[in-house]
């Protein structure tokens, strides 16, 4: 076993909460280690309905501090993120015999005010008979509400802060998990084992991050005894060719009580989701079940003119939420807010438990970590509190409203790329794409396609700067290019990496 090196924190698990803690406390000059079992965001960080809003129906359960501080969010993440995250317009379609029309708009006024709006446009009333986005509906829906959210390409915002984070001094170790941790003096001594051995850290505390497995961390690894108040809740998506040919969303009210979303996905095809019921099995084993993809294309064939079946399923995910267990009756009424559970016994070592949350608020749930850890630690010597709402992530260095002119500027810095593979790139890697692109002057300077538009050297960007490991990793999470792509390409894609 390697000796021990010592960091001010240490942190297991690398989904949004944990990088988002990582960067967090890097940035103020705290020393970071955190370790991940797998790739990051590989769990439920990838598996959001990939959206940066309120939670129009949270207002329902009286939860408005959670919808406050998500509305709050919204625009600043977008701010630092441009590039992966932007405004999307959700169109809610109104009939009668679900939430009244008088509901929808109170719970409207207050999501348009409640988070002090001020880039993203406002709710509108549409006439569904002649606005364009009621032609994709059955017949019968002749009022309809429109409102302001954002996109997040969920899986690259967990690796930008990441990233984020190495580049300010945190160690960050993927493929590596954590089989110990145990107090020692006044710190811990964290055990992981990863591709190179079991090695120790030591921390002067320690944040469990681990999503879906924050319960088996405290009773396995910390081997604490006290009960987990974790409540694991299952969210199922599909993915269908393209539904309709505008760019807005819609978000549906099914008749038992649940909202879902239909949203453009990926220039060629539709997502819909989410589902919610409770999960008991292994959260690394979950899978979206035939009822789920029954429950979601009958939700949809209730709305869309063009029935949705199962046939049409071209791609599915599923993700369990490690949501806090606040005795809710049913897994779509359970709170999507924070708990940070802090445990000092007799002034020893600090642990951090970190339950529930949603992927809006995982820079404000970082603050309220680093909030709670700052006595247990030494005096902060960088960036002040705070500081994480007003510097960029990487490729993120550009005015909100500025992407098509970093495009134009990316294909007059590259001609030879097509149209399509341009956007992405742009679209993935913002200011960096330069970076990615620089010294190519063909196609051919970029090296071997193994599929869809994916180059050798997109690849090998991937693998040095983004923690990338496996064709997986690249294909359905640093980017969806797994969805044009069949297994012998992305077999070639191992190949490369290899």
């Amino acid at each position: 076993m390697s000796a021990e090196a010592e960091y001010d924190i240490a942190i297991i698990g690398g989904g949004i909460n944990g990088a988002g803690i990582a960067r967090d406390a890097a940035g103020r000059g705290w020393s970071v280690y955190l370790c991940e079992q797998g790739d990051l965001g590989g769990a439920t960080s990838s598996a959001s309905t990939k959206l940066i809003h309120g939670g129009l129906r949270y207002l329902e359960h009286y939860e408005f501090r959670l919808v406050r501080e998500a509305l709050m969010e919204r625009e600043v993440l977008w701010g630092l993120a441009p590039h992966i995250i932007w405004p999307l317009r959700f169109v809610l379609p109104h009939h009668s015999g679900l939430r009244p029309a008088w509901m929808l708009r109170l719970g409207l006024f207050l999501y348009d005010h409640l988070g002090g709006r001020k880039a993203l446009p406002a709710t509108r009333v549409l006439d569904l008979s002649r606005d364009e986005a009621g032609t994709a509906l059955r017949p019968g829906f002749a009022k309809g509400f429109e409102y302001s959210d954002c996109w997040v390409e969920d899986s690259r915002l967990v690796v930008l802060t990441a990233r984020d984070a190495a580049d300010r001094g945190a160690v960050v170790q993927t493929r590596t998990r954590c089989v110990a941790a145990d107090r020692s003096g006044d710190g811990w001594v964290v055990t992981v084992a990863g591709p190179e051995g079991q090695r120790q850290v030591r921390a002067r505390a320690l944040v469990n991050a681990a999503g879906p497995w924050v319960a088996d961390v405290l009773r396995g690894v910390v081997r604490e005894n006290a009960p987990a108040a974790v409540r694991l809740v299952q969210g199922s998506h599909i993915v269908v060719r393209r539904k309709y040919a505008h760019d807005r969303c819609y978000i549906f009210q099914n008749a038992d009580g649940r909202i879902f979303f239909a949203i453009p996905y990926e220039r060629d095809f539709t997502l819909i989701g989410t589902t919610d019921r409770d999960w008991h099995g292994d959260a690394g084993a979950v899978r979206i079940s035939e009822d789920e993809i029954s429950y979601l294309c009958a939700g949809a064939s209730t709305y869309f003119r063009e029935p949705v079946t199962p046939a049409d399923v071209v791609w599915t995910y599923s993700g369990v939420r490690p949501l806090y267990d606040d005795g809710a009756s049913s897994a779509q009424a359970a709170s999507r807010d924070y708990v940070l559970a802090m445990e000092t016994p007799q002034g020893q070592a600090a642990l951090l438990s970190v339950f529930g949350g949603k992927i809006t608020t995982y820079r404000r749930l970082a603050e309220a970590a680093l909030a709670k850890l700052a006595p247990h630690l030494p005096a902060a010597h960088g960036l002040a509190s705070g500081w994480t709402a007003s510097h960029a992530l990487p490729g993120g260095g550009f005015p909100k409203e500025g992407f098509e002119a970093l495009l134009t500027a990316t294909k007059a810095q590259s001609p030879f790329l097509p149209d399509a593979m341009a956007h992405r790139l742009v679209r993935a890697y913002g200011t960096q794409a330069a970076k990615l692109l620089d010294g190519a002057r063909s196609m051919g300077d970029l090296g071997a396609v193994p599929g869809a538009d994916l180059t050798a050297a997109e690849i090998h960007w991937l693998r040095d700067q983004e923690f990338a490991r496996t064709a997986e990793d690249i294909v359905w999470r640093r980017s969806k290019l797994g969805l044009r792509m069949n297994a012998a390409e992305i077999a070639a894609v191992e190949q490369v990496l290899a």
